[in-house]
This record gives structure tokens, C-alpha cells and sequence, in this order.
């Protein structure tokens, strides 16, 4: 099974993609992690990436395909995958398109995560990682804190503050290019049946882990 998810920064795409992954045994593959990984230990891949994130923009696609196209023909995804963060535009959209009939596979589902800007922005600002690269656990300083201040509930690390989410106009930046460019996949999706659209917002008390826990029953049936 190939599952996409779709939604701005911020809607809780890893926590859904990560709940699933781990209920129902398929990866997720998150292109933003394997950048930030990159990036952390100054590969050429990360050095050339940061240019472009560091400042909110998208890193091109020269570089981003190839790297999906490798994981998506690894032994680790030979039973599906979770893509988080691919594709983000109609362009990206295509050539997986294009990758995956080559393999023999398609995409079978695509849920796309809503929630409104001034949320986004601010659950960005309080989000907290862990840096321990084999958990990559999530948390909210104010929606979902760790029991202890700075360390991770499920493996101990200390959590850590993304750069790319420190500064409140990167985050607006990344917003923006956000519905410039990848909300054209909604309609894309949509026209081909695989797309689940669902909000997620405290204002109407329905969260990641809520979604995540009815997609898993549903596909459990």
C-alpha cells in the first residue's frame, strides 16, 4: 500500500503517518527527516538542501525525486509506504506517478490534514523533537508536552526546537508556498478517488492521534 500524506507544516502529518506506520507495519518515509539527517551531518545532499530550508523554500526537485525514487525501490518499502512531505507539488505528483508504474504499484490513498493558519503557526513555534534519529518522537510544549521538561517520554533523548521552526516568518513563508503550490494536489487526488480530507483543529477538539486511530480501524476491517 502507497499512503500520501497531504497538509501544510504543523497539521500533524508525522503523527498520523507514524501511528499508522506503526499499527499497520508499512515505513514512513519522511523527506523532511531525511534532509534534516543530511543536513545535521553536512553531507553535499544536506549542504546543498539547507540552502533552500534554512529560508523556507522548497528544495528542487534534481534533488528531491532521485532520493524518493531510492527509497521507494528499496527492500524497506517493498510492502508499501507512508509518504510524508512528497510530493508537494503537481509536478512532483506526476513523476511519482511515473516512478511508481515502473514498479508496479500506485498510490492507494491520500489524506489530506487541515487546520487554520494562525494555529499552524503557533503549534510550529511550540514544537519539540526528538533527537534521536531511530525515535524522531514529536511533542507540543503546550498541546502534548513530555512528562519531563526537554526529554523524550519514549527513548530519554533531549528534545530539541527545529531551526526551520524557531522564526515565526519562515514559518509564514513556508505557509505560503505551501497553498501556492501544493494545494493544486487536493484537487489532483480527488479527481483520481484516493483523497480523505480531514481537519484537525483544538477548536473543534479533534487532534493527529484521533484521525490517525479511525484511518487504522478503518483499514483493519
Amino acid at each position: 500500500m502507497i499512503m500520501i500524506m497531504l497538509g501544510a507544516q504543523g497539521t500533524g502529518k508525522g503523527t498520523v503517518a507514524g501511528l499508522i506506520s506503526e499499527k499497520i507495519g508499512i515505513p514512513q518515509i519522511s523527506t523532511g527527516d531525511i534532509f534534516r539527517k543530511n543536513i545535521n551531518e553536512k553531507t553535499p545532499l544536506g549542504i546543498e538542501a539547507d540552502k533552500y530550508i534554512s529560508k523556507g523554500n522548497l528544495v528542487p526537485d534534481e534533488i528531491t525525486v532521485p532520493l524518493v525514487e531510492n527509497v521507494l525501490k528499496s527492500e524497506e518499502t517493498k510492502e508499501g509506504a507512508i509518504l510524508d512531505g512528497f510530493p508537494r507539488t503537481l509536478e512532483q505528483a506526476e513523476k511519482l506517478d511515473e516512478i511508481l508504474k515502473r514498479l508496479n504499484k500506485k498510490v492507494d490513498m491520500v489524506i489530506n490534514l487541515t487546520t487554520p493558519k494562525e494555529e499552524l503557526i503557533d503549534r510550529m513555534l511550540t514544537r519539540r523533537v526528538c533527537t534521536n534519529q531511530e525515535c524522531k518522537a514529536t511533542y507540543n510544549i503546550k498541546l502534548h508536552p513530555p512528562v519531563k521538561e526537554g526529554i523524550c517520554d519514549k527513548c530519554g533523548s533531549p528534545l530539541k526546537q527545529r531551526a526551520d521552526d524557531s522564526d515565526s516568518e519562515a514559518i509564514k513563508r513556508r505557509l505560503e508556498i505551501y497553498e501556492e503550490k501544493t494545494s493544486s494536489l487536493v484537487e489532483f487526488y480527488r479527481n483520481k478517488g484516493v483523497l480523505r480530507t480531514e481537519k484537525v483543529s483544538i477548536s473543534i477538539n479533534r487532534m493527529a492521534k484521533d484521525v490517525a486511530k479511525e484511518i487504522v480501524e478503518e483499514l483493519n476491517k
